[in-house]
């Protein structure tokens, strides 16, 4: 196997994350955003979404989706569990990853997006809905600070993808200037340093 990412896109980081936790050590091949490398052919024969992260397998085919690679992963070393050991946890897990996703993740992307000098000339930039994603997704923090007042990780006392999913859009977040008060969210800043504190973070 072989992951191709790139070392700032917050969904490569989510893969490097897991594959750490699992205590593997996969191939990596850096893709350069920068320099458009993802719209080049030979990329673009591996994802035609010209996206990173891609797992590349040993027999040539590739995967896409930070989510469905870490679902492939999980079935190949299902152990330490990262998604869940029976069909409940597995469905709580992904519950809680398509709240972070949609709830959080996608709003911190959509200010950055329509906010950032690199998408000027690459999409149509609509300030109005940059503010937007920013309301909803402070909202959404607000929440999940209140349920971390209680719970370990998302999952309740389960380290899972989807706490790993979470510490990439926080961190992402911090990155392009939209991060948290801590003194706003003490139970989410508590959750995060624990994350940050885990060898597996720095991958």
């Amino acid at each position: 196997m072989k992951l191709l990412d790139a070392k700032m896109a917050p969904n490569s980081r989510r893969v490097r994350i897991f594959l750490a936790e699992k205590g593997l050590n996969v191939p990596v091949q850096a893709v350069a955003l920068a320099q458009g490398e993802q719209h080049e052919p030979e990329f673009l024969a591996k994802n035609p979404m010209a996206q990173v992260p891609v797992l590349e397998l040993d027999d040539g085919s590739c995967l896409a989706e930070s989510a469905a690679i870490c679902e492939y992963i999980e079935d190949l070393h299902p152990q330490p569990p990262l998604i869940g050991e029976t069909a409940a946890q597995r469905a709580e897990t992904h519950m809680w990853d398509r709240r972070v996703e949609l709830g959080f993740f996608d709003h911190v992307l959509g200010t950055f997006r329509h906010t950032s000098p690199y998408f000027h000339k690459k999409m149509r930039q609509v300030p109005e809905y940059a503010e937007c994603c920013r309301e909803a997704g402070w909202k959404r923090l607000a929440w999940l600070d209140g349920h971390f007042a209680d719970n370990t990780y998302l999952a309740g006392d389960r380290l899972t993808v989807a706490d790993i999913t979470l510490l990439c859009a926080v961190d992402f977040a911090t990155v392009i200037g939209e991060g948290y008060d801590e003194q706003e969210f003490p139970n989410l800043t508590r959750w995060h340093a624990d994350m940050t504190a885990r060898p597996s973070s720095q991958a």
